[in-house]
């Protein structure tokens, strides 16, 4: 998440035209604690009960967690680019959602 706010301004174009969710199955409660300390500049939202992750195949029942995945949806309400899995610690994956996000909103390239 540190790297999602770090790069916010550049990926996300400042919160300009996009917005951010963060899909978790901790709890609501938790999730805004640990935004408010990390200030976060997205939404947070709490899936416990995994029906979210089920229907766009996020969950990995066997191991008991969420994969790490994103989705960049357009203006249209339509997934126009999905990163799956996401590797938060490959440094191409953000230029790639960027891209993506530049692309879905008509903007200038959001690489870092």
């Amino acid at each position: 998440m540190e790297a999602y706010r770090d790069q916010y301004a550049t990926i996300f174009r400042n919160g300009k035209d996009v917005s951010l969710i963060a899909v978790s199955t901790d709890a609501d409660t938790a999730q805004a604690s640990w935004a408010r300390e990390g200030h976060y500049p997205l939404y947070f939202a709490s899936d416990p009960d995994r029906t979210a992750g089920a229907k766009y195949d996020v969950n990995s029942l066997q191991m008991n967690y969420e994969k790490r995945v994103v989705f960049v949806i357009g203006p249209d309400g339509k997934v126009a680019h999905i990163m799956r899995p996401f590797r938060e610690l490959v440094g191409d994956s953000y230029t790639e959602l960027g891209d993506a996000v530049a692309k879905a909103t008509g903007g200038a390239s959001g690489k870092p």
